[in-house]
């Protein structure tokens, strides 16, 4: 009974002491910010046909529907095309921001409300990954995604070196106007009534305003404070349990996926992956889809290949040699996906959502790579310039619109 008790207190130590995976969160962020951001970049040029006010799927049939699934959508507030036009930059924006992650608990919301948003305007505007990026853009709104590789792990190291050399740290002036306009913003869609349709989303962000005043209202306190411990045990808490839910929204995706391709003849019989190579919508490289069919064996092999590894993924998470082997091999499929198929998006969303599995040792070592190429493109454009260095993830920046 003592074994189990101590057993226990410690589980519950270790998920409500710190923010797991402060890395793989990292990576997460950065790919689905980076996915969005790329599909509405190449989409540009075709906003107004997917979803502007006069899309092909019209603005009162997106009304119907909504009004119907009560799906989160900012763009049925108006069928200004200037709104339209402001919203779209915005998303941009917000994609970029979280992308660098710059103050990464108000554009994890902003990018929640652009995915939503634009995806429930026009809801047969996607590929599967669309899907993926959709539920993921929620889930991230809970992670302490900002902790390392971000301006915010930045600006919180500058802060702690700063305050242990007994410097003043001038006070941040950008997130409470963030957070003053965001409430606004909110108080102005609840008044005239334009929340979106359902509550769910306006919930989150309600509570997350209001959670950010509490917030800096303990941090006034200190850091010690017990209000402010309590708050910070509530985010790890918040963090720990959506990271949980990304890992197994990527289990029960490969899971499905594996078990339904088991039930089609096509790859019972090992030739389902030939079929849609010769799909002219899914050959943007007619060649390069006959090079990789034209020998029997190998289109058996990677038919097979494909529903073994989404059927054994998820029971090999607790053997971290054979996860990192179909980890990679999945990787690699969605990459030959978005070559072969021409579906870049939705193997960026899929990849994405994979990176929650990566070993933490891989990303210090991919982490290092990447400082050790930052520090000879400054010293070859600035060498007078002092370098900084990488934030280690003890120095996070803690919950906020600042951080």
């Amino acid at each position: 009974m003592n074994r189990l008790a101590l057993c226990l207190s410690r589980a519950i130590a270790r998920v409500t002491e710190a923010a797991l995976g402060p890395y793989q969160t990292a990576v997460v962020r950065i790919g689905f910010a980076a996915t969005w951001l790329l599909f509405l970049l190449r989409e540009y040029p075709h906003r107004q046909e997917l979803y502007g006010p006069h899309a092909t799927w019209s603005f009162d049939l997106a009304r119907q529907l909504t009004a119907d699934n009560h799906a989160f959508t900012a763009l049925l507030t108006s069928d200004s095309n200037a709104f339209f036009e402001v919203f779209y930059f915005l998303a941009v924006v917000a994609g970029a921001l979280l992308l660098v992650g710059w103050r990464t608990r108000a554009t994890s919301l902003f990018f929640m409300v652009g995915v939503l948003s634009l995806q429930n305007r026009s809801v047969f505007v996607g590929d599967g990954g669309d899907n993926v990026l959709h539920l993921m853009s929620f889930y991230l709104v809970f992670t302490r995604c900002g902790q390392v590789w971000s301006l915010d792990a930045r600006r919180a190291a500058r802060a702690g070196a700063a305050r242990a050399r007994g410097e003043r740290v001038a006070p941040d002036l950008v997130g409470p106007v963030l957070w003053a306009v965001s409430g606004l913003v909110l108080l102005a869609a609840a008044l005239t009534g334009r929340t979106g349709g359902g509550w769910l989303v306006p919930a989150v962000l309600w509570a997350t305003w209001a959670g950010t005043a509490l917030w800096w209202a303990a941090d006034r306190r200190g850091r010690t404070s017990e209000p402010r411990v309590l708050l910070d045990v509530i985010a790890n808490i918040l963090h720990n349990g959506a990271v949980f839910v990304i890992m197994a929204e990527a289990c029960l995706i490969y899971a499905t996926a594996g078990w339904y391709k088991i039930q089609g003849s096509r790859w019972q019989d090992g030739t389902a992956v030939y079929y849609p190579l010769h799909l002219d919508y899914f050959s943007p490289w007619p060649a390069l889809a006959d090079l990789l069919s034209a020998n029997g064996t190998m289109v058996m092999l990677v038919t097979y290949g494909t529903v073994i590894v989404q059927v054994a993924f998820p029971f090999t998470l607790f053997n971290r040699r054979v996860k990192n082997v179909l980890l990679a091999a999945m990787m690699t499929e969605h990459a030959v996906i978005a070559v072969v198929l021409g579906l870049p998006f939705f193997s960026l969303a899929m990849i994405a959502a994979d990176s929650v599995f990566l070993p933490t040792s891989f990303l210090h070592r991919v982490g290092g790579w990447a400082a050790r190429a930052r520090d000879r493109v400054l010293r070859r454009t600035a060498p007078e310039l002092p370098v900084q260095r990488s934030p280690e993830p003890d120095e996070q920046p803690r919950v906020g619109f600042g951080a």
